[in-house]
């Protein structure tokens, strides 16, 4: 992974604060929700959730929803305000608080989950006004989107939503970093990923192997793919992809385009039975929405190989019980019975990898070893143990150290042993 993109994985992996953090809200809380700056071990020593979270107030709707149920939420949203206003109310909406004081990991079922607790984003609150029309206006501009049954990227819907108001200064968005967050609080308001509202991401990561799929009426041999593969879209509904034929054992997910080429090549897929993807670094919602089909309609294992470091690590974690800041989505994106294959932090010792190979541990990687380690969902001996290691050493290793080696020994002889002798990580 290339220092930009090792940037991007570590801002992506940090805490970061929330739209609900910078807003005066009101917030309404829930009887049992985790108030710590860190879902902690002691905050789910019990490993139980709050007793309402929104995750299950939706697992039954979930399976229901349709283009339309999405256009009629929408809908509800501006009548609902209309009518406040009507009436003489001051226009609100509640919002669920995305912050991390709001997310527990419920252990039973080992996804992180978001709690009760809401806020209220008003017109007449001088800190709220401007996120309240930014809302309204994503939420049209989706709405409108469903009535003519047309997608478009996120990247687009800030421009078709940008503009200046009249007879000010003022722009309804600055930059895309303001309009992101705004789509992920309508998610979850709601009840609708972005995906269903017709909004797509850019394409990151590609596929090969056993399977035959149906992408839009187009049906893909992936085994028939060359060295670049499928490349993975963002929506990847049961609507847009359907799975025709899978000869496959197994799934196999990488962290790096440059490794996934390197199994491509040696046709690992095929000699082992798998699913090769690559999410080129934090896997994006397409792969892991995509992971998490496969590993249930298709009931195939998947496998996670990543850098021996606390980002490759946190990669892994995301993809497994979910992620802090689509804590809400987590029962349609992460897969708890993902198994972790590496690199391990014992595998240098193990493999005989040359010393030379490693590097350095920075503070930066320490700093975050050392709250991942007081994660809920690290808390086991086999995950302390791993960290423990990385830092008494002080050292980590790339993906692409296997290659002192040999240049095939990551195919040849170290998958291969992991996955005989499950030496993996759960």
């Amino acid at each position: 992974m290339t220092a930009r993109k090792k940037a991007s994985t570590r801002k992506k992996a940090s805490t970061r604060k929330t739209n609900t953090k910078k807003a005066t809200s009101k917030k309404v809380p829930a009887k049992k929700t985790a108030a710590s700056k860190t879902i902690s071990r002691k905050a789910t020593s019990k490993g139980k959730a709050p007793a309402k979270t929104v995750a299950a107030k939706r697992l039954k709707s979930r399976k229901r929803r349709t283009a339309e149920d999405v256009r009629k939420q929408l809908s509800e949203l501006g009548k609902n305000t209309v009518q406040q206003i009507q009436s003489g109310q001051q226009p609100r909406i509640q919002l669920p608080v995305r912050s991390l004081s709001n997310v527990t990991f419920d252990k039973k079922r080992s996804i992180i989950e978001l709690g009760g607790q809401m806020q209220d984003r008003s017109l007449f609150n001088a800190g709220q006004a401007r996120k309240f029309m930014q809302t309204f206006l994503i939420a049209s501009a989706c709405k409108d989107l469903l009535e003519v049954n047309k997608t478009t990227s996120i990247r687009d819907l800030y421009y078709i939503t940008k503009h200046t108001i009249a007879k000010t200064r003022q722009n309804t968005f600055e930059d895309q970093e303001e309009s992101d967050p705004i789509i992920e609080d309508i998610e979850v308001t709601v009840d609708a990923l972005r995906e269903e509202m017709n909004l797509f991401a850019s394409n990151r990561g590609s596929m090969v192997g056993e399977m035959t799929l149906v992408d839009s009426g187009d049906t893909i041999d992936l085994r028939r793919l060359g060295s670049g593969g499928w490349s993975i879209p963002s929506i990847v509904e049961s609507n847009v992809i359907q799975f025709k034929k899978c000869d496959a054992k197994m799934i196999l997910l990488v962290e790096k385009d440059a490794v996934w080429r390197r199994l491509n090549e040696d046709k690992f897929w095929r000699k082992h039975k798998a699913i090769l993807m690559h999410g080129n670094g934090m896997a994006p919602r397409g792969v892991r929405r995509l992971c998490h089909r496969m590993v249930n309609e298709l009931k195939l294992p998947l496998y996670v190989l990543v850098d021996n470091d606390p980002w490759g690590f946190y990669i892994y974690s995301v993809v497994k019980q979910g992620s802090i800041n689509l804590a809400y989505e987590s029962q349609r994106m992460a897969v708890p019975e993902a198994r972790f294959l590496g690199l391990s932090s014992f595998d240098a010792e193990t493999y005989s990898l040359p010393s030379n190979v490693s590097i350095k541990l920075d503070d930066t990687d320490v700093k975050r070893a050392k709250q991942m380690m007081a994660y809920a969902w690290f808390d086991r001996r086999e995950w302390q143990r791993e960290m423990k290691r990385m830092l008494r050493e002080g050292v980590k290793f790339e993906l692409e150290a296997l290659s002192a080696k040999g240049i095939s020994f990551i195919s040849e002889e170290y998958l291969p042993r992991k996955i005989r002798n499950r030496e993996y990580l759960v």
